[in-house]
């Protein structure tokens, strides 16, 4: 407000990112975040008490790990992941959060500044790329099994439509006919703290499947009408069928 969000509007139209630091207004950060992003410029929001020393330290590692390419080591993390979510929003503002996985490699590093991420056949809802065109603005998430720390891009992404690129893409004959191209604007490696609290890849935290029912029944009992679960025959058919797709439909 005032003074600082001057500063910060100033910066802005100089072209420079900028970096909101706030201790309790975190609404009014984003909004200022918005405000800025609306007009072009960069701008993320950062927690900090300035009259704290380890706080200010703290604020000063977070602005400084944020990069606006994707150096070696960006690089080499995306070569080996083979799973990726896609976190978009629609012209009105909802949010969505997808995920993308194939073999290690399959997100294509075209230059330090570019990625291109061949669109599978996946539950046919099309979220990802509806939203796209109402709003370019993404976030990815990079994981590899093993790692406890991941990759974070921010970008611009639109929908395209190259044979070279799709074609490289290709597995067993399959080639996809689209693809998200994503213009890089920030990466940056996050820590282990959340995967390591959650011991994602432990195999002792894998839970059994059985614990739940199955993905068919579930969708089924979920949108059937009041009072009418699905038969046993019905929930086994849909199951089958998703086995099967499974099966056949990966690429």
């Amino acid at each position: 407000r005032g003074i600082g969000r001057a500063i910060c509007q100033r910066f802005a139209q100089a072209g420079c990112q900028v970096c909101i630091n706030y201790y309790n207004s975190s609404d009014e950060a984003e909004a200022l975040i918005k405000e800025l992003e609306s007009s072009g410029a960069r701008a993320f929001a950062v927690q900090a008490n300035v009259s704290d020393p380890p706080s200010v330290k703290e604020m000063f590692e977070a602005i400084n790990k944020e990069i606006d390419h994707l150096d070696k080591h960006c690089r080499s993390f995306i070569e080996r992941a083979p799973f990726v979510t896609i976190g978009t929003a629609s012209a009105d503002a909802y949010g969505d959060v997808s995920p993308r996985g194939d073999a290690p490699g399959f997100v294509q590093i075209l230059d330090e500044h570019t990625l291109f991420i061949p669109e599978r056949p996946g539950n046919k809802r099309f979220d990802t790329l509806s939203n796209i065109i109402a709003n370019p603005n993404v976030g990815l998430l990079f994981l590899i099994p093993g790692f406890e720390d991941c990759l974070r891009v921010n970008g611009q992404a639109r929908i395209v439509r190259d044979d070279n690129l799709l074609e490289q893409s290709s597995v067993d004959g399959h080639t996809p006919k689209i693809g998200i191209r994503i213009a890089v604007d920030q990466a940056y490696l996050h820590c282990a703290k959340a995967i390591r609290r959650a011991h994602l890849w432990d195999l002792d935290s894998q839970h059994d499947r059985s614990e739940l029912p199955s993905l068919g029944k579930m969708v089924l009992e979920q949108t059937a009408a009041a009072g009418s679960p699905p038969s046993a025959e019905t929930v086994a058919e849909v199951d089958s069928y998703i086995e099967d797709d499974y099966r056949n439909s990966l690429y």
